[in-house]
């Protein structure tokens, strides 16, 4: 299978086009699954398979991965019957452009390994109907813009919406179909089932535009299940610093008032970050809450304006501070700062295990498996 997938790497492009080609050619049903503009999902298709790939010989991972998989797969309507129709075609891309390099034997080990792929797929998403829906309907009931082309919206989902401090959810809006974008909860779960969002409108985001621009109350959006494992560990005693950037701050709001609701005893050292100070989304409501809150502290910094005690990079001010490696850390937000955070905070002894984000895409694909694990170590 990796020896496959190595000759079609050059024309992988062009494989997934011709593979989408066939299944809506074969299967015209299956097109109402997808989004109308297909380019982002013809590389999420490849990033899949490369993933798999990537895990056929751990098997743990793998079946962690493709559970998660054939659960967020609900939202889009998939069905046991999808399934073959997908395998038939990808098989067939992947032989036009394997060329000599597909065999029998090939073919064999790419029929098998799709098989168990889909069997895990199919029994997870049976799993998860059985607790849950696929969806839930949220009509929107209040829309504030908060400047700088981001704007509050609250929703009320039409059933009981479950979720945890610091995770995300994925969205779809009636303007862009079939288009899920991720959207964490910028507050601990609610009594009254309302859940709100900061969505900040991306130069060419079609779903984050429409939010911000278009949405009003009385529009409804579909949510999918909440996803993410950036939330509190409450058996944990150790202190915290989380590091937020424009709406990143989102989930790291959520865990400070999770941990408030929590009479956590634990300290807590926040770090919010933009380019300028007019941009420091969110610092405002953290300092009140650190004016409630003995445990909270929060500090701010700017990286493209000369401010007095605020100036530089948010990951350098961080540095400055500490140190962390007794400390866990939550980070969220644009993916050079986090990636930067993550840095400056391994440098200063954090273990990786204890350094918390979410993945910077699609988090169906790009969320954190655990270590592989070894012959001689003991099964979970």
């Amino acid at each position: 299978m990796r020896a496959s997938v190595s000759v079609v790497a050059p024309v992988a492009a062009e494989m997934t086009v011709y593979f989408y080609a066939i299944l809506f050619t074969r299967y015209p049903q299956v097109r109402a699954l997808f989004p109308e503009n297909m380019d982002t999902q013809r590389d999420r298709l490849l990033r899949g398979l490369l993933r798999i790939v990537d895990l056929v010989d751990d098997p743990d991972n793998l079946v962690r991965f493709c559970t998660r998989l054939g659960r967020d797969h609900r939202k889009f309507g998939a069905l046991h019957g999808h399934y073959p129709a997908v395998g038939e075609c990808l098989l067939d891309a992947l032989a036009r452009y394997a060329g000599e390099a597909w065999s029998p034997e090939v073919a064999a080990a790419w029929s098998h390994g799709y098989g168990i792929v889909a069997q895990v797929m199919m029994h997870a998403a049976d799993e998860d109907a059985r607790s849950r829906p696929a969806v839930w309907q949220a009509e929107v009931i209040g829309h504030v813009p908060r400047g700088h082309g981001i704007a509050e919206i609250t929703v009320r989902p039409d059933a009981p919406y479950p979720y945890t401090a610091g995770q995300y959810a994925s969205m779809e809006t009636p303007w862009r179909p079939r288009a899920w974008r991720y959207y964490s909860p910028a507050h601990a779960p609610r009594s009254d089932n309302t859940v709100t969002f900061h969505v900040r409108a991306i130069t060419r985001g079609q779903v984050s535009r429409a939010l911000v621009y278009s949405a009003r109350p009385g529009d409804v959006v579909r949510l999918g299940p909440t996803q993410g494992d950036m939330t509190l560990d409450p058996y944990s005693d150790r202190n915290l610093v989380c590091v937020a950037g424009g709406t990143g701050m989102a989930p790291i709001r959520a865990l400070v008032e999770q941990a408030a609701r929590n009479g956590m005893q634990r300290f807590v050292d926040v770090f919010v970050g933009a380019r300028t100070a007019e941009e420091l989304y969110g610092l405002d409501d953290m300092l009140r809450m650190s004016q409630r809150h003995h445990w909270l502290s929060v500090r701010a910094a700017v990286s493209h304006e000369r401010i007095a005690g605020l100036e530089g990079s948010l990951p350098q001010v961080l540095g400055e501070f500490g140190p962390w490696y007794q400390h866990e850390a939550f980070l969220s937000g644009p993916v050079d700062m986090v990636t930067q955070a993550v840095n400056t905070l391994a440098r200063q002894g954090i273990p990786q295990d204890r350094i918390h984000f979410d993945p910077f895409d699609v988090p169906a694909l790009e969320a954190a498996l655990r270590p592989r694990r070894t012959s001689d170590q003991d099964p979970e």
